[in-house]
């Protein structure tokens, strides 16, 4: 539970435009409470229909991408599916509000606005409970069945659905608290119902039920009721705008729906403008998050746009940007940064687990908007890009980049590259928006890798609520390639999502080799660095500018696939396809940490709460210049 400073901190990062919408917030679930024992009926047309796809959209389904979708659809089936690392066995008919991690179960017949839903105490980690209820594992079934046939997936679509509506009646338990929530899941069943349109179960079980059109209907207007603002404006608001667009659009089947879809459009488009810098790149600095606003606006503006709805150019000029600028900045194998936070979040899953998600996403953009001479290579195998443009093609007419970005000034983002290696640069804003949400203390760090392996990694998230000792460490300055003074972050936590000082940074000089830039976050003394990536050398040197010497810890992290030997200041690197040099500062004295817990230190998150041991390199000492240079071994071309 949150304490009373987590609350004033909070109110502290707010607006006053905020505070009064908050206060209409709070008075609204009062008022709401009243009527949770009895909702609102909801009221519906006599003539309901639905869009399904063009009758040719399936044969373009790559045969790969189909067989990955119906393996994983077989596993569902049997009841297996993996959620944030935890293995489950019990999704033929799983308890909607029970959490497999610790064993709790959220209480399902409370008002949704008393359940303290961020106290694992109380719930469980939500997250575990939250993410079965976003019924993506539903449209999985439905495309399992839309490529086969085969009954027994519509069947068990169906089963989950009744189940899921009668166990969680609107204004009840953990599943009415978060818009997101109630968004994404708006989102599968628009799909859901797609998908499963030759079935002939499909009307009975949506446009003909009357348990479905309510949970619709009410979903809806909790959208249009409770939005995501002020400093929580994030992408909470974009899944929020696109879930009721959608279900505006597929499911026209209120006298509401025309007010909701003309309401969601505009907030669509006004927001994507609001979390996205002119550059293309996602506000939040969050790149798991970009993905996630990108996949979340494309397919609520194609839904948008096959209804016949107009989506002003403005949107999809924006998305192309937000494509674009991902093609620039992926490595060689088509994989982001992993900068910021990072929960494993999409927006529309139709694949199987061995769908690359960076790679379907620039295939997406690739079909729509056409794919530019300096892209990268990008595999046409997965289900997504066919359903989506079956669905509809958007004329675009913008302005796109001659030749791949390197550097992004307004985001604070520089890409060097020299061949097969890869290095980050982050030199940009803290965050977004007051509380800097998804942003972590990551002030001058950089990441490397070769042919797609991280050498020196960004360590991930791991979590959220319920293991803060966990929380802070990946979110801190020492759990990032960066410089910490006086045992210190550069930034100020004031709760897991929040941060009540912000570092300044400010970057110095960019090209296509180099890159240097400063931050404030230690104020009144200056840590700069500059980086030199040249003839498979990276170059780093460190600064600190201030009149006093200051306790110093510089950090390396290891990719888990790195191996590492350390002779004094020299660290002997060897992975799978390669081997370096570091060779570290001698003012520094130097220590390999490897999964450590007791403060956590050397590890590595694969994706949200999974981690795994990985070696960090610690130099302490109270240095003010420190040099680093980091040699890549060529590989030996053998004599002819």
């Amino acid at each position: 539970m949150m304490g009373p400073g987590w609350y004033l901190r909070r109110l502290s990062r707010m607006g006053t435009r905020e505070i009064r919408g908050r206060v209409a917030d709070v008075v609204n679930k009062r008022r709401w409470r009243r009527i949770a024992a009895m909702p609102s009926e909801a009221a519906w047309l006599a003539h309901r229909d639905f869009r399904p796809l063009p009758a040719d959209a399936l044969q373009a389904v790559p045969e790969q991408a189909a067989a990955a979708v119906i393996a994983k659809a077989n596993r569902l089936l049997d009841g297996h599916a993996v959620y944030f690392g935890v293995s489950r066995d019990d999704m033929a008919g799983p308890d909607w509000s029970f959490d497999p991690k610790t064993g709790r179960r959220a209480p399902s017949d409370v008002y949704s606005f008393d359940v303290a839903y961020r106290s694992e105490e109380t719930v469980g980690d939500i997250k575990q409970i939250w993410e079965p209820s976003r019924h993506q594992h539903l449209t999985v079934l439905a495309a399992a069945y839309a490529l086969t046939g085969d009954d027994s997936y519509a069947e068990r679509v169906a089963d989950h659905l009744k189940s899921w509506w009668a166990a969680n009646p609107p204004l009840r338990g953990v599943h009415w608290v978060s818009g997101i929530e109630l968004g994404i899941r708006l989102l599968s069943w628009v799909w859901t119902r797609r998908l499963l349109d030759g079935w002939p179960g499909a009307p009975g079980l949506f446009e003909d039920n009357p348990e479905a059109l309510h949970q619709i209907w009410h979903h809806q207007r909790w959208l249009a009721a409770f939005p995501s603002r002020g400093s929580s404006a994030n992408n909470h608001v974009i899944a929020e705008s696109a879930g009721q667009l959608a279900a505006s659009c597929a499911f026209r089947w209120f006298p509401e729906s025309s007010l909701w879809r003309t309401q969601a459009m505009a907030s669509l488009d006004e927001q994507l403008a609001r979390n996205t810098f002119d550059s293309g790149l996602n506000r939040e600095l969050a790149t798991e998050y970009h993905g996630l606003v990108l996949e979340l606006g494309l397919v609520a503006a194609l839904e948008a746009e096959a209804a016949g709805t107009p989506v002003p150019g403005s949107t999809w000029q924006l998305l192309l940007r937000m494509t674009d600028a991902l093609a620039s900045i992926v490595d060689d194998q088509l994989r982001p940064p992993r900068q910021g936070d990072a929960d494993d979040g999409y927006g529309l899953v139709v694949d199987g687990d061995e769908v690359h998600r960076w790679a379907s996403l620039l295939a997406t953009g690739g079909a729509l908007f056409g794919r530019l001479s300096w892209w990268p290579e990008v595999p046409r195998a997965d289900v997504r890009t066919a359903l989506l443009t079956a669905l509809a093609k958007p004329t675009v007419t913008a302005s796109r980049p001659t030749e791949r970005q390197n550097h992004f000034a307004d985001a604070g983002m520089t890409i060097l590259r020299d061949d097969e290696i890869w290095c980050r640069c982050d030199g940009g804003p803290h965050g977004f928006l007051s509380i800097a949400a998804h942003a972590h203390a990551d002030a001058l760090s950089v990441e490397v890798r070769h042919n797609g392996v991280d050498i020196l990694a960004d360590p991930g998230t791991f979590c959220y609520h319920g293991e803060p000792e966990w929380r802070s460490y990946f979110r801190s300055t020492l759990g990032h390639n960066t410089l910490q003074l006086d045992d210190h972050d550069q930034s100020t936590s004031g709760g897991p999502f929040m941060w009540t000082k912000q570092a300044h940074t400010k970057v110095r000089t960019h090209g296509p080799e180099s890159w240097s830039a400063e931050h404030d976050g230690y104020s009144p003394a200056i840590h700069r660095r500059w980086v030199q990536l040249a003839d498979s050398e990276l170059h780093i040197s460190d600064e600190v500018v201030s009149s006093r010497r200051h306790r110093t810890r510089l950090a390396f992290h290891l990719g888990p696939a790195v191996s590492v030997e350390l002779e004094d200041s020299k660290a002997h690197l060897a992975w799978d396809g390669g081997s370096a040099v570091l060779e570290l500062p001698q003012e520094l004295d130097w220590a390999i940490h490897h999964g450590a817990e007791k403060p956590p230190l050397g590890w590595y998150s694969p994706g949200f709460g999974r981690k795994v041991p990985a070696a960090t390199l610690i130099g302490t000492g109270s240095a003010r210049v420190l040099s680093t240079v980091l040699r890549f071994r060529r590989a030996e071309v053998p004599a002819l």
